[in-house]
C-alpha cells in the first residue's frame, strides 16, 4: 500500500470520526499516531511522538495562550463588559438600532481585552440582550448582533486564535496580533452599518429608546471605558514598538486586568482567583491538546505525501489566484459549520497554508483572512458555537432558530470584509510592515 493511499485512508478516518461525534482532539491524535506507525513503523512513530510532545510543551510561544486567556477571565471578573456597554449605550442608545450598535462597539472593545469570542458573546448576552428585548427589539436582530459581535474578539489583539495560527504555521505571532487591529475595527464598522441598514429598511425591528442622557452623563460614562483603553494601548503600542514580546504582552495584560478586578471588588476575594485559574487551565489544556494532536496529524500528512499532492494539484491549476482563494474560503466556511475554530485550523492549515504561500500570499495576511473565515463559520449553522452560547446565556428568552434567522445581514458584512481584505491586503499588512 502506497504512502499516499495511507494518507487518504487516514484523512477519511479523521472526518468519519468527526461526523460520528468523536472528540476532535482524540481523533486527530489517534489518526496521526496510527498513521505515523503505518508509515515509519512503531519505533519511528514513538520517536516522533516524544519529539512533538516535548517541542510543543517546551516551546516558549505556547505560554502566550494561557496568559491571554487569564487576561480575558480577569477582564470578565473586573466587570469591563458592564462598563463598556454602559458607556456605549449612553452615547448610541437613542439612535434607531442604537443598542445593537452599542453592543457591537462594546464587544469590539471588550474583545480587545478578553480575546475570547465565546466569552464576549456570553458577557454581552447577559448585559445587552435583556435591555434590547425589554425595549422592543426584534429577538432575531438582538441575539444575532451579539453572536456576530463576539467574533470581533479574535480579530482585535490580543487573540488566542492568532497565536494558534502562528504556532501551527511558524509565523510571527507579534505581527499577526498587530495585523488584526485595523481589520477588526473595519469589520466592527461594517457590522454597525449592517445593523443601521437593516433597521432603516425595517424600522419595526428596533424602536428608538426614549431614555435621555445629559452631555455631562455621557462624558462621565467615558471614565468607565478608561481602564480598558489603557490596557489596549499598553498591549498594542508595546507590541508595535517592540517594548515587549507577545508573551510579555499577555503577562502585562493579565496583571493589569487582575489589578482592575481587585479594585472593582475592593479586594482579592471577589476576584475568585482559584476559579479563574482553574478555568484558564482547563481552556489552555484543551487548546494545547488540540495543537499537539494537530502537529501529529500534520507530520502524518507530510510523510504520506498527501499534503504535497493536494497542494501541487491546487497550485498547478490553470486559474487565477482568486479562484484558489475562493475554493479555500468555501472549504473553511463549510468545515466551520461542523467544528470549532482551533480544531479547524489544526486540520486544514497543513494543506492550505503551503498552497497559499506557493501562490505568493503573505503568511500574516493569510492568518487574518483565515481567522475571519473561521469566525464567520462560528456563527453559521449547524454548529455555530456563538449562536449556541447566546441562546444558552439568554435564559430561554430566545430560541436557537431565532438567532440563526437574524444572521443574514451580518454574514453578508463578513463576506464584504473578506473581499476588502483580498483587494486591499494592506488593511492587514500596513501596521506589521512598520513595526
Amino acid at each position: 500500500m502506497s504512502n499516499l493511499v495511507i494518507g487518504l485512508i487516514g484523512t477519511g478516518c479523521l472526518f468519519g470520526g468527526i461526523l460520528l461525534g468523536v472528540n476532535v482532539m482524540v481523533v486527530l491524535g489517534l489518526v496521526g499516531a496510527f498513521g505515523l506507525a503505518a508509515l515509519v513503523g512503531f519505533q519511528g512513530a514513538t520517536a516522533l511522538l516524544s519529539t512533538v510532545f516535548f517541542e510543543t510543551t517546551h516551546s516558549f510561544h505556547f505560554s502566550v495562550i494561557p496568559l491571554f486567556l487569564l487576561m480575558g477571565f480577569f477582564a470578565m471578573r473586573a466587570g469591563l463588559g458592564e462598563d463598556l456597554f454602559e458607556a456605549t449605550s449612553r452615547w448610541m442608545g437613542n439612535l434607531r438600532g442604537g443598542l445593537a450598535i452599542s453592543t457591537t462597539i462594546g464587544a469590539a472593545a471588550f474583545g480587545a481585552a478578553s480575546g475570547s469570542s465565546v466569552g464576549t458573546a456570553t458577557v454581552f448576552t447577559k448585559l445587552a440582550l435583556p435591555q434590547m428585548l425589554d425595549r422592543g427589539y426584534d429577538k432575531s436582530l438582538a441575539s444575532a448582533s451579539i453572536a456576530i459581535a463576539g467574533t470581533l474578539a479574535v480579530m482585535i489583539p490580543p487573540s488566542a486564535l492568532m497565536v494558534v495560527y502562528g504556532i501551527l504555521t511558524d509565523s510571527s505571532i507579534g505581527a499577526l496580533l498587530i495585523a488584526g487591529f485595523i481589520p477588526g475595527i473595519i469589520f466592527a464598522v461594517l457590522l454597525c452599518l449592517a445593523i443601521w441598514l437593516t433597521v432603516l429598511r425595517r424600522p419595526e425591528l428596533a424602536p428608538i429608546d426614549s431614555t435621555k442622557y445629559t452631555l455631562r452623563e455621557k462624558l462621565a460614562s467615558l471614565r468607565l471605558a478608561g481602564p480598558l483603553v489603557l490596557i489596549i494601548f499598553c498591549i498594542v503600542s508595546g507590541l508595535y514598538v517592540g517594548i515587549f514580546t507577545p508573551t510579555e504582552a499577555g503577562a502585562v495584560g493579565a496583571a493589569l486586568t487582575l489589578l482592575l478586578a481587585v479594585i472593582r471588588h475592593r479586594g482579592i476575594k471577589g476576584v475568585q482567583i482559584n476559579a479563574t485559574l482553574l478555568e484558564t487551565i482547563r481552556t489552555s489544556a484543551m487548546i494545547f491538546g488540540i495543537l499537539i494532536s494537530a502537529l501529529l496529524f500534520s507530520k502524518f500528512l507530510a510523510l504520506s505525501g498527501l499534503a504535497n499532492a493536494v497542494g501541487g494539484y491546487l497550485t498547478g491549476l490553470d486559474v487565477d489566484p482568486w479562484v484558489i482563494v475562493v475554493l479555500v474560503s468555501i472549504i473553511y466556511l463549510l468545515l466551520g459549520m461542523m467544528m470549532d475554530a482551533p480544531a479547524l485550523l489544526a486540520i486544514t492549515l497543513p494543506i492550505t497554508h503551503p498552497v497559499m504561500m506557493d501562490l505568493g500570499f503573505d503568511p500574516v495576511w493569510f492568518g487574518v483572512f483565515v481567522v475571519l473565515l473561521v469566525e464567520i463559520g462560528a456563527v453559521t449553522p449547524p454548529v455555530g458555537i456563538n449562536c449556541f452560547v447566546v441562546q444558552a446565556a439568554s435564559g430561554g428568552r430566545v430560541k436557537l432558530e431565532e438567532v440563526f434567522k437574524g444572521l443574514v445581514p451580518f454574514v453578508l458584512a463578513g463576506f464584504v470584509m473578506l473581499v476588502l481584505l483580498y483587494i486591499f491586503p494592506q488593511i492587514a499588512l500596513f501596521l506589521p510592515s512598520r513595526m
